[in-house]
């Protein structure tokens, strides 16, 4: 795959800016999305999913329905949930969420730091680095079977390592 090497490469910078982890969810179709990758702790992916919080998360529904960035704190009036506050008990203390559309697709990420908020100037740094990875996955219909199992694979392996 020709753009196999580029993703991997964004992946790894957007882990750089994002050192608490991150999920990105790409080209989001009837509310899946097409590749998921994701580096936050298992524990804190397995209580996510198993108290079902997708559906309750404030991030997820800002990034549906908006494109642009949000810092977590900005958004912590609507987690009625207690989204935040899970993943606090897990070191993911500072998000911000970004959310991109275009063709008709949309991608949403989350990025998180332990340290502190994210400051503009790294909002700034990631949010083009996402519509690259965004813009380099899109029209995977018309991929070869070949490269679409890469990308599927390097999507699982990130999520459950």
């Amino acid at each position: 795959m020709k753009n196999k090497a580029t993703i991997a490469e964004l992946i790894g910078l957007l882990h750089q800016e994002s050192p608490a982890g991150f999920a990105i969810a790409l080209h989001i179709r009837f509310s899946a999305p097409t590749f998921l990758f994701q580096s936050y702790p298992v524990a804190w992916s397995e209580e996510y999913t198993n108290k079902g919080l997708l559906m309750k998360d404030p991030t997820v529904a800002w990034g549906l329905t908006q494109t642009g960035a949000v810092r977590w704190s900005d958004l912590a009036e609507k987690d009625t949930a207690g989204v935040f506050e899970g993943a606090r008990a897990h070191g993911l203390n500072y998000g911000v969420t970004i959310a991109i559309s275009s063709g008709g697709l949309r991608s949403v990420a989350s990025f998180v730091r332990s340290d502190r908020e994210f400051t503009d100037e790294e909002i700034a740094a990631i949010r083009p680095l996402l519509a690259e990875l965004h813009a380099l996955t899109e029209g995977t219909d018309a991929l070869s079977d070949e490269d679409r199992e890469a990308l599927t694979e390097m999507s699982i392996r990130m999520t459950h390592s």
